[in-house]
């Protein structure tokens, strides 16, 4: 397919999203919209795009998943690049419209789209796959045919296959990251349940739901986040509901932490959807465009916080590390001896060498490739 590839709309770490539209024969046009994204990465670093678009293909039928539209491999300026074609979202980002609208929404909005996420989230989930990396900015806002807008889940590129033993030692952003992913390096599908609490606290109260101050180290905030008996804020504003619904998602225990299938019953979402079976409830419990997307970044290595903080060591938190940049064979847990305490597993996880973040200025031309 001919097509040509327009401005920018994006940057991560290996890709580039950019708008794109169909050209050359028509009849080859009229089976594309008009206007769709491109996801673009070079194929020497195109693994983390292909395996979003193989995730893609499993959930092409999900409403509340952005629908992928096909593939190619193009030649430009002397570099061959894999291409992922995507529905465009002409609304933008969650995270757009919450600045957008001076900060927070009204709730009936916020059920609003919790529910379209925990739609998406369900499929996910029922077919094996954990997301990873929900917040904000990773859900795109559509235009409905009645006027209305309705939300859908983007960007794959962290997903995996539930239960696949891990080779990054970090996915997600530390923000929206729950205390299991950082004490124990377990990405599973209750960590979707906690960052999807996070995004909806972040809908209510116009801000990440972590307070920290602008000085705020990432050791910090990690520390609190995986080791502290903190909770992140629930906005005093939200109905009874609301507060409740946030409480089943923030429960530090991911074993006792509401499912997916069981929020979806939850009288916050539940009214006008069609009700799944219930699930067992467990026991009650005590009631932030790449994967650091932290805006007060410090440097770690010195962090007055990993000098001073001394914890006994924890073998039920452990796990093997593993770097962004290398796999490595064996069980996550063959290595207990990698963390002797909460201290090392954070310097382990802001030490890790991660990639030039940095983006070039996008060009507002249309390029033809072919």
């Amino acid at each position: 397919m001919e097509w040509r590839r327009g401005k920018s709309v994006g940057q991560g770490s290996f890709c580039s999203v950019n708008l794109a539209i169909p050209a050359g024969d028509f009849s080859l046009v009229m089976q594309f919209p008009q206007l769709m994204a491109v996801k673009s990465a070079v194929v020497s670093e195109c693994s983390s795009l292909q395996s979003e678009r193989e995730i893609l293909a499993h959930l092409r039928d999900c409403p509340q998943i952005v629908r992928c539209l096909g593939d190619d491999h193009t030649i430009e300026n002397g570099q061959r690049f894999y291409n992922v074609f995507l529905e465009y979202a002409s609304r933008g980002t969650l995270a757009d419209l919450l600045k957008k609208s001076g900060g927070a929404l009204v709730e009936s909005d916020a059920r609003r789209y919790t529910r379209s996420i925990l739609r998406g989230l369900h499929c996910i989930h029922e077919r094996g796959f954990v997301h990873c990396d929900i917040k904000p900015q990773n859900i795109l806002v559509y235009s409905a045919p009645d006027g209305s807008d309705d939300v859908k889940i983007a960007d794959f590129g962290l997903a995996k296959k539930a239960g696949a033993v891990e080779n990054l030692n970090l996915r997600g952003t530390p923000l929206y990251m729950s205390p299991e992913s950082i004490t124990c390096n377990e990405h599973e599908a209750p960590c979707d349940v906690w960052s999807l609490g996070c995004a909806v606290a972040e809908m209510m109260i116009g801000r990440p739901a972590w307070n920290r101050r602008v000085d705020t180290d990432i050791s910090a905030l990690l520390f609190r986040i995986g080791f502290g008996e903190e909770l992140p804020e629930i906005p005093e504003k939200m109905s009874e509901q609301g507060k409740d619904f946030l409480r089943k998602c923030f429960v530090k225990d991911p074993s006792k932490r509401w499912t997916v299938e069981m929020l979806l019953n939850h009288p916050f979402v539940a009214e006008d959807i069609v009700s799944l079976p219930q699930a067992h409830k467990p026991s009650p419990s005590p009631s932030p465009r790449s994967a650091f997307d932290f805006p007060e970044w410090r440097s770690s290595t010195e962090s007055t916080l990993l000098n001073s903080i001394s914890c006994s060591s924890s073998s039920s938190s452990s796990s093997e590390s593993y770097t962004c940049d290398q796999q490595h064979s064996g069980r996550p847990d063959s290595n207990l001896s990698s963390y002797s305490s909460p201290v090392n597993r954070i310097r382990q996880i802001v030490t890790e060498r991660r990639p030039n973040w940095d983006s070039s200025e996008a060009s507002d031309s249309w390029v033809i490739v072919r």
